[in-house]
């Protein structure tokens, strides 16, 4: 028997799943990192410890179910996107901390370039907006602020990718990225599929010290795992970035279809086939995958904090128990009772793109308990997607009937019957729910021949639990309308 393993790379921890020719999974292993915060709004990981963990888990998931890695035949990548590693590769020594995608060090920088006059090249060209979330300007910040950084830079030892290069880097010895988390950077020119000179002398980057950009599903792999890793040569063959891995995941092939990823933040793809659609109302528009030579686009919506919400009502807050209680407060607690929760701790993303937006929640009177302020928390993990599924139909004239959803926070199913209900769409849960490692593994099968096609992966999608829309639209837009009103006061809080 064969199988395929993915390393899933994500912003909590990392976590390796091998799958079989069904899709399934077999065995998994995860485990967490530490988060850094050395100043407000900064965050920062170790790139060391996650590639440690790496091996751990990728060992783990073998030996729990006796398997020789023999019968690995090719491993695939999902990454948390836009976070950048900068390493020696003469040494293979951490030169600084990853800089994670959720830091907003570089709020000054994206502002400087923007009075400068380059907002319309950069979303010509790349898609994107200009903002800290995006890889460019970290890379920058490093070069001008690290002595490490700048010092290998000048000795032409310098490597800079994201983290599924830091860990390819590791696995191979070959400083590879994919179009997807290319994309992902500022740099690299969407249309023409190559790193972009022009943006290169904006951000004063020199191209060499970026990987080289192979398809996301790589019939010629992007190297072999290094004999004294794993006791044998595995070829490493996909790679994407996770929110682009989990609509590969998702059998999403087709243009029009949409899935939502709910996570540390939610992250909201639709397949626009092979045009670009460039948004009139801050959304960006992204590389979905590159297989042979054909390139998928995608248009996005990324909500930057939801999952990571719920966490902070536990860790910070303390009023939350156990996760476990929030399918029960959705159950039993019917409304907010007029509180309404804007999670902004880093800003909003799309589509309003205000990095000096705070955090606020609105509307709480004597008779608020925690059950109103918890069930606000995930109602707002909702409508932060609806305010993107509006977007999103405007941009593309499709209207959006039916969303795929994964992540950890599906586990409480009232919460997806909330999104049904708040977005008059029908909502699908499917059986597997690592969606963003079984599409790393699909893009790796898919290239050495495990899985013949695009057809074979879509039968082995299947539906674990379907949600219809119950709200009256009357109570849906009042709700929406209240929304709104909170958003707008959580704004250009932080100037």
């Amino acid at each position: 028997m064969q199988y395929v393993l993915a390393i899933d790379q994500g912003t909590t921890g990392t976590r390796a799943i091998i799958f079989d020719k069904q899709g399934l999974s077999v065995s998994k292993a995860y485990y967490e990192h530490e988060q850094f915060f050395p100043k407000p709004g900064w965050v920062e990981h170790d790139p060391t410890e996650i590639w440690e963990n790496t091996k751990k888990v990728v060992k783990e998931s073998v030996e729990k179910t006796n398997l020789d890695f023999s019968q690995i035949c090719t491993i695939g990548i999902a990454n948390q996107r836009e976070t950048v590693v900068a390493w020696n590769k003469k040494t293979n020594k951490i030169l600084h901390n990853a800089i994670v995608w959720q830091c907003r060090r570089t709020v000054d920088m994206c502002n400087k370039l923007k009075v400068d006059g380059y907002s319309d090249i950069v979303k010509k060209k790349t898609g994107l907006v200009l903002d800290p979330y995006f890889s460019g300007t970290k890379i920058k910040w490093l070069l001008d602020n690290s002595p490490k950084v700048s010092q290998a830079f000048e000795n032409e030892e310098l490597a800079v990718g994201t983290i599924d290069s830091w860990l390819i880097w590791n696995l191979t010895g070959n400083h590879v990225t994919d179009y997807s988390n290319a994309s992902r950077t500022m740099l690299f020119n969407i249309q023409k599929g190559m790193w972009d000179s022009e943006l290169l002398e904006i951000f004063g980057i020199s191209e060499w010290i970026l990987p080289e950009v192979r398809p996301s599903s790589d019939k010629e792999t992007y190297g072999k795992t290094k004999k004294e890793l794993l006791s044998t040569e595995i070829p490493v063959s996909g790679d994407a970035g996770d929110q682009q891995a989990a609509l590969f995941g998702q059998t999403c092939f087709n243009e029009g279809e949409v899935k939502n990823t709910y996570g540390t933040g939610n992250f909201i793809l639709m397949n626009t086939g092979r045009k670009v659609v460039y948004s009139k109302k801050g959304l960006i528009s992204t590389i979905a995958w590159k297989i042979d030579d054909n390139i998928t686009y995608a248009l996005e919506g990324s909500v930057f904090v939801t999952g990571a919400a719920i966490q902070w009502l536990e860790k910070a807050l303390n009023i939350l128990q156990d996760k476990d209680e929030l399918t029960d407060i959705m159950n039993e607690i019917p409304d907010t009772q007029g509180v309404v929760f804007v999670p902004a701790f880093v800003g909003l993303g799309a589509p309003y793109w205000d990095p000096s937006a705070r955090g606020t929640i609105i509307g709480i009177t004597r008779g608020t308990s925690r059950e109103h302020i918890i069930r606000a928390a995930l109602e707002s993990i909702c409508l932060q997607s609806q305010d993107v599924f509006e977007i999103m139909e405007e941009d593309t004239g499709k209207k959006i009937s039916m969303l795929r959803v994964d992540g950890g926070v599906t586990s409480c199913q009232p919460l997806l019957q909330f999104q049904a209900d708040i977005s008059n769409i029908t909502v699908q849960m499917p059986t597997t729910q690592e969606t963003t490692a079984l599409g790393a593994a699909y893009l790796a099968g898919l290239a050495v021949g495990f899985w013949e096609n695009l057809k074979v992966i879509q039968n082995n999608f299947q539906i674990e639990a379907e949600f219809e829309p119950k709200m009256s639209q009357i109570r849906r837009n009042e709700a929406i309308k209240k929304w709104r009103v909170a958003v707008n006061r959580s704004l250009k809080w932080d100037v």
